[in-house]
């Protein structure tokens, strides 16, 4: 395998104006990554798998979901796995989708906890039985009791740029939903295009009007997903309108089980490629994560689709 290091000062770098001076890349392939996986991937492979993404300089590190073993089997492990993970000196939130799911996190010392939105009433139905103001109330008493507890809470929305079942979202439709999240105590969002379907304006006429509405872009994220090609471009994009964090899976894993037409997240490697070349910090040794997809595509039995891992790993995995 070839280090980035090793290629002779590449990417070379060639910063831009307007982009921060430092990213936060909030990885998530061990949760949205794995929850997708069709075979069960062995409790202490994930905890592995954290335990190296750790080593290669990822500070946010999303480990699991206390969701119920029925929605999302892949993850019925989180008691067993975040004890195994806990003690990294790394943030490492959790998903919950309900006060139950709080109080398992609670029980095991979890410090920042994640509740899952949706934009639209369509993916609101297939992903939470609810509808959208339905959700909202009920992710109403977790968040209260998570920040009663100095718990740090992300508010996840999905669908902002397009859902499979109704097409466009109205940007002021998303807007509303960001809006009730913050207020009910969020202290983040992520904004989700689950299926991939943004594009540059899209990206910057939605963070103008959040901007417009109080909705600051330092308490934003963004969350791309790379179906048509355009994850990269729709991160640079927000980068240039203020977003510091940014969410990518190392090796491109992952997809959303409720929307078929979701396929891999940004891939961790390529983030970090295209934020190297442009003199911006991520504290993330490239050729470290590397080697940790690759040793994690070897478990899953597939190769990775992160272009950035096949160049460097110099093999078709």
């Amino acid at each position: 395998m070839t280090s980035p290091d090793t290629l002779r000062g590449l990417p070379m770098v060639v910063p831009a104006g307007g982009l921060p001076a430092r990213v936060r890349i909030h990885e998530v392939g061990a949760r949205d990554g794995l929850q997708n996986e069709k075979t069960a991937v062995p409790t202490e492979v994930k905890a592995e798998f954290v335990r190296r993404l750790a080593g290669a300089g990822l500070t946010t590190i999303e480990a699991t979901s206390f969701v119920h073993p029925k929605w999302v089997p892949q993850l019925a492990d989180a008691e067993q796995l975040y004890p195994l993970v806990s003690s990294l000196p790394v943030e490492l939130p959790v998903l919950v989708p309900n006060e139950r799911g709080l109080e398992r996190a609670l029980a095991l010392g979890a410090g920042r906890v994640a509740v899952f939105a949706s934009a639209t009433e369509s993916f609101a139905k297939a992903n939470l039985n609810r509808t959208v103001d339905e959700a909202l109330a009920m992710f109403e008493p977790v968040v209260a009791r998570a920040k009663a507890n100095a718990v740090h809470v992300r508010g996840y929305l999905s669908m902002c740029f397009g859902d499979p079942w109704e097409g466009a979202v109205p940007v002021p439709q998303v807007v509303r939903v960001c809006r009730a999240l913050l207020d009910m105590g969020c202290d983040e969002l992520s904004l989700g295009d689950t299926i991939g379907v943004a594009t540059p304006g899209h990206v910057v006429e939605l963070l103008t009007a959040l901007g417009e509405q109080g909705v600051p872009a330092g308490v934003l994220g963004v969350h791309f997903h790379d179906t048509y090609g355009q994850a990269l471009a729709n991160t640079l994009a927000a980068l240039q309108h203020g977003v510091t964090t940014v969410d990518a899976s190392a090796g491109g894993l992952g997809g959303c089980p409720y929307a078929k037409s979701a396929t891999g997240n940004l891939a961790t490697e390529d983030l970090v490629w295209m934020l190297r070349g442009l003199g911006i910090d991520t504290g993330v040794d490239l050729g470290r994560l590397v080697a940790t997809s690759v040793w994690m595509a070897e478990q899953l039995g597939r190769p990775s689709p992160s272009r950035t891992v096949r160049a460097l790993s110099h093999k078709e995995q």
